[in-house]
């Protein structure tokens, strides 16, 4: 990296970050309006948790500690079962989930799919003539929904020349349009052989699933937050040409991230169904070998594999989670219908002290939602 020219990642405010224009991903944010939902139910109490990892053992609070943790909420079934804070934070506070976004978006296109506008199998130049000649020409939506699209694309955001710095950028306000940096992208290997983890796939999705259902980003997740029952007001950056960084661009409250993770267990949300269960299973199940947990390139996660943009973290896709720079998290145990929202600002620069609050995160979320699920199940024993 250049002397003097840090990461956009490594300066971002992820805390509120529309009250804090210069350390903002994106420099337009657009309000995402909530319309009378309901809090949740709820159900209070302490977690005994034993975290093992970087060679010693954690309580929660010094794996929230370690981690950096700014907040940590915990549903079973629905029901409200633990809810903390970092100092000076608090339930009406909105944090960014950074790639976290990405499986909003999953949502979103889910949507499209349960309402018959889109199929898996369409080609995206198909639905956006503007990609014909670059590297999504021969793209299907499942290509681009399982990062398998093959462009020419390095996910590296502590090069401030690289092709996803100047898409970040564009989100900045110094950048240019977005959607013209995505027609520039070229081909590197075939589509559908090859796993690399890619925002501009991201956004090519949600410009596919804007165009087959005639609504942006901003505009379709203000359904979901209302069918959600979302509480609060969220935000969303965008563009100068007012694009949505549908890739990373959300901040909503913990307790509407955790409405987002509580679709995820199977669709519905109220008792209304808002996702085809065929939908949901398949984004959260590897369609190809190389996408099974442990199988993607260890600097990204041996944790994890890659559904459509959720992170199945067994083969059969029961645990599932939301992922975001410098730690956050929406895990969702959909046996247990347990979501636990982790959302953190561990520095970014260091790559390896990022990679062990990444392990340790991933190592903490399945005790954290187990232990939740016991202590739930005691207090309903008769």
């Amino acid at each position: 990296m250049a002397p003097g020219r840090p990461s956009r990642l490594a300066g971002l405010e992820l805390v509120n970050p529309h009250l804090s224009p210069g350390g903002s991903l994106a420099s337009s944010p657009v309000v995402v309006p909530a319309r009378g939902g309901a809090p949740f139910d709820v159900a209070p109490g302490a977690l005994d948790v034993e975290v093992a990892g970087a060679g010693t053992t954690f309580s929660l609070p010094e794996w929230n500690a370690a981690t950096t943790g700014t907040a940590l909420l915990v549903l079973v079934d629905g029901r409200l079962a633990h809810e903390w804070y970092a100092d000076g934070l608090g339930p009406t506070d909105l944090f960014l989930g950074a790639s976290m976004t990405k499986s909003a978006l999953a949502h979103l296109v889910g949507r499209a799919v349960t309402d018959g506008s889109l199929r898996m199998q369409d080609r995206v130049v198909d639905h956006v003539p503007e990609l014909a000649g670059s590297g999504y020409e021969r793209c299907s939506v499942l290509d681009v929904a399982t990062m398998t699209s093959g462009v020419d694309w390095v996910e590296d955001h502590r090069d401030p020349d690289s092709r996803a710095s100047r898409l970040t950028a564009c989100f900045g306000g110094d950048g240019g349009d977005s959607r013209t940096l995505l027609t520039t992208i070229g081909p590197r290997s075939e589509p559908g052989r090859r796993w690399e983890y890619c925002t501009a796939d991201s956004q090519v999705l949600d410009w596919v699933r804007e165009r087959a259902t005639g609504s942006t980003y901003p505009e379709a997740l203000g359904e979901l937050w209302v069918a959600l029952g979302c509480t609060t007001d969220a935000v969303v950056g965008t563009d100068p040409a007012g694009v949505a960084m549908a890739g990373g661009g959300l901040a909503a409250t913990a307790a509407d991230w955790a409405r987002i993770g509580l679709l995820q267990v199977d669709g519905t949300a109220g008792g209304v169904r808002l996702l085809d269960a065929d939908w949901v299973d398949g984004s959260c199940t590897p369609d190809r070998s190389f996408l099974r947990p442990g199988r993607l390139p260890s600097s990204i996660t041996t944790h994890a594999g890659f559904g459509r943009h959720w992170w199945p973290l067994d083969d059969g896709g029961r645990r599932v989670t939301a992922d975001g720079s410098r730690g956050q998290f929406a895990y969702v145990d959909r046996d247990r219908r347990v979501v636990v929202v982790k959302t953190s600002r561990w520095p970014y620069e260091d790559w390896l002290a990022d990679r062990q609050c990444r392990d340790l995160s991933y190592l903490g979320l399945p005790v954290v939602a187990a232990a939740a699920a016991g202590r739930q199940s005691r207090v309903h024993e008769p």
